[in-house]
């Protein structure tokens, strides 16, 4: 998720959009952000306030997520020779093409997308 800011409240932003799309984490592996740190302090206190017995258990580590920014390696190779956005939007955009160029690089896209249809007829 692309953000103006780096703090807690984008962080927090992040994660309901996350939760949204696959449900409440038992566990989360994050970097020494304080920013994610704080996101994860206000869920578990929203989740106590409401009278929910689970809590997300955090590990900070410098290490533990090294998977997850293994994937953004392609995205910092080519955003980092740019001279920077001047908009969120153009930044968005920017990232968005570069991410799906990606996911079907990787074939994640699975048979039913129009691509995987288009490149079958083209082959």
């Amino acid at each position: 998720m692309l953000s103006e800011h780096s703090d807690e409240a984008a962080a927090l932003r992040f994660l309901v959009k996350a939760i949204g799309s696959i449900g409440l984490p038992r566990a989360c592996a994050i970097d020494k952000s304080g920013a994610n740190t704080a996101a994860f302090e206000s869920l578990n206190e929203a989740l106590k306030t409401a009278g929910s017995q689970r809590q997300v258990i955090v590990y900070r580590s410098k290490y533990l997520n090294n998977i997850v920014d293994q994937d953004h390696r392609n995205i910092k190779r080519r955003v980092r020779p740019m001279t920077g956005f001047k908009t969120l939007r153009s930044a968005a955009a920017t990232l968005n093409g570069i991410e799906m160029a990606h996911t079907i690089r990787k074939g994640q896209l699975g048979a039913g997308c129009p691509f995987a249809i288009y490149a079958s007829l083209a082959a």
